[in-house]
């Protein structure tokens, strides 16, 4: 445990993806593969469930520091981490264990999960008391299930192929699904991770997804294309999905279905499982899991998009839709039926057991659209492909994006094989997205941060105004919160204003005068009953502070009722288009 610990005060300490990448290495390099199987497993990613309950550690930390609540609520809003308070308040050590972190995670840490609590406050104290103060921290960190620190997955892909002297994409390979919930990392698994590659074996085993391969945005004019991206014959164009990135993996006659977090979803997707009887053994299908409905009571449909009519099309819905379901620990009938799900496929990586993604797009995608054929059932759908005599034409054919529920584009080169990650030397994708919602909005409550900016008010609830019939005089209604967008000498000018104007407290919570408007940028808009405003907003961010507006001049709720789709205000389901090319 001290061996990781020094690590992670190494990693904390540095900016330098220079120095953390040494840090990294040395650490690999001397590690046992049981230390080192977890490392990789935390620093990659790894999110076990928590081990012992957050409400319990407090109760332990007030206990055995003798510090009131009131104490404990101002030292954690000034840290902003619940580990390092626990660790500043409780009763230093004088001991360092020399056990490994294989050894403190499977012997001491996972037999707390479903303890007493009686038992485990019994229990804490001894055990913590072991370790010095940095490892007292990272432990509890662990304990919490909120271990992170600055590195990316892509610095201990680096790190591990630096170790083994074997390329980072075979490693990137070998990684994918390492840090699945369910996964428990070992020995074995961290000495195959580094394996050279005439021992490694098999490197797709089992139900083993591939890296995915990730696009890039393209942000120029659309009269620049040509000059800079070429003709669009030399692209293949597809709508930009809104759901859920996947692969679905066929092989030993099962099948997997793997989210882009490298997470095991099958469970979570019953409806994708009868392909099982359907795909041939040694398929890996790309592609985007949606909510899918079809039109009822034979209701037509027309849309003129890029001159084209459309009637009694099939639906895809809104992610909003689809988040309702991916919040459901229990997937009843009722569930399955309001709410099911099919996969758009838009390209093969593996067909017959070969590994195809060094092939051209154009080649995986013709082989695609057979297997999808062959297969014939209403989960599996190919992913429409489009045209167009010019990027203008594909331009106004994108401005239809928000009535379809799609983000915009995809921009696929058709000599381009599959990459690894957001890469450029194998080919590209571009994601060509429509441009987001806006609405200015105005700052009434706000929140400290964590980590470094635990000492700063950067958490903020945006309002607009109600002015509905039913109200003697508009008032502000929270829709969204957003911590993202600010330069940090915006974020302290914000605090500054925000420490002057405070009205009341709600625990961690800051009520404020209201003087400040923000442009807000939001991707996706949806009706909400959770909400007091009855609006839901996806991926909400601060696009500008608006100083030259005052807060009367701010947006209204009709306004963010006009943003939203026509099906949802009529009751009626977005459409999309299904098998045009």
């Amino acid at each position: 445990m001290k061996a990781f610990a020094n690590l992670y005060a190494k990693l904390d300490a540095t900016t330098s993806s220079n120095a953390k990448l040494g840090a990294l290495h040395e650490y690999f390099l001397a590690a046992a593969p049981a230390d080192a199987a977890w490392a990789v497993y935390f620093l990659s990613g790894g999110r076990p469930r928590q081990i012992v309950p957050t409400k319990l550690l407090r109760e332990f930390t007030l206990s055995v520091s003798g510090v009131p609540p009131w104490l404990f609520e101002e030292c954690y809003q000034a840290v902003g981490d619940l580990a390092e308070t626990m660790t500043l308040l409780l009763p230093k050590s004088l001991h360092t264990s020399n056990e490994g972190l294989a050894e403190w995670i499977e012997h001491h840490l996972l037999p707390l999960r479903g303890l007493p609590s009686e038992l485990l406050t019994r229990q804490l104290l001894p055990l913590l008391n072991q370790l010095d103060q940095q490892s007292q921290l990272v432990c509890i960190k662990l304990i919490t299930g909120s271990f992170r620190v600055g590195v990316s997955r892509l610095l201990v892909t680096r790190a591990l192929a630096s170790v083994a002297d074997i390329d980072a994409k075979r490693i990137a390979q070998r990684l994918v699904g390492y840090t699945d919930l369910s996964a428990r990392p070992t020995a074995a698994h961290y000495l195959t991770l580094i394996a050279p590659v005439s021992e490694a074996g098999d490197e797709r085993m089992a139900g083993q997804p591939y890296p995915f391969f990730l696009a890039h945005a393209l942000q120029i004019p659309t009269n620049e294309f040509q000059l800079s991206i070429g003709q669009p014959d030399n692209w293949q164009v597809e709508w930009k999905w809104d759901g859920i990135r996947s692969q679905l993996v066929k092989r030993d006659g099962e099948i997997w279905v793997w989210s882009r977090g490298e997470e095991l979803v099958t469970d979570r997707f019953p409806e994708l499982k009868v392909l099982v009887d359907y795909l041939p053994d040694g398929s890996v299908i790309d592609g985007e899991i949606v909510v899918w409905k079809h039109k009822k009571n034979n209701v037509d449909i027309a849309l003129n998009i890029a001159n084209i009519e459309l009637s009694n099309v099939n639906q895809v819905q809104t992610f909003a839709l689809l988040q309702q379901r991916i919040g459901r620990k229990t997937l009843t009938a009722k569930i399955l039926e309001n709410i099911p799900v099919v996969m758009l496929a838009y390209d093969l990586l593996e067909w017959q057991g070969e590994d195809w993604r060094s092939k051209s797009q154009s080649t995986r995608r013709e082989q695609l659209q057979k297997i999808v054929a062959q297969c014939n059932q209403p989960q599996l759908k190919i992913s429409a492909l489009l045209t167009g005599e010019s990027w203008q034409d594909l331009d106004r054919q994108r401005a239809a994006s928000r009535n379809l529920g799609v983000e915009g584009m995809m921009l696929k080169l058709k000599d381009a094989q599959y990459g690894v990650g957001r890469t450029k030397d194998v080919g590209v994708w571009w994601k060509w997205k429509i441009d987001p919602y806006t609405v200015d909005a105005v700052l009434i409550y706000a929140q400290t941060g964590h980590g470094r900016r635990a000492s700063l008010y950067t958490d903020y609830t945006f309002a607009v105004w109600d002015a509905s019939e039913n109200e003697a005089e508009p008032k502000l209604v929270p829709f969204a919160k957003a911590y993202s967008g600010l330069t940090d000498a915006e974020m302290r000018e914000v605090d500054a204003i925000i420490r002057k104007t405070i009205v009341e407290k709600f625990g961690p919570v800051r009520s404020v005068t209201p003087t400040m408007v923000f442009e807000l940028g939001f991707e996706g808009i949806a009706l909400s009953s959770r909400h007091k405003s009855g609006i839901a907003v996806r991926f909400p961010r601060m696009l500008r502070w608006r100083k030259d507006k005052p807060i009367a001049e701010a947006d209204t709720l009709k306004t963010l009722q006009a943003l939203l789709p026509q099906a949802s205000r009529t009751n009626d389901i977005v459409v999309n288009i299904d098998g045009i090319s």
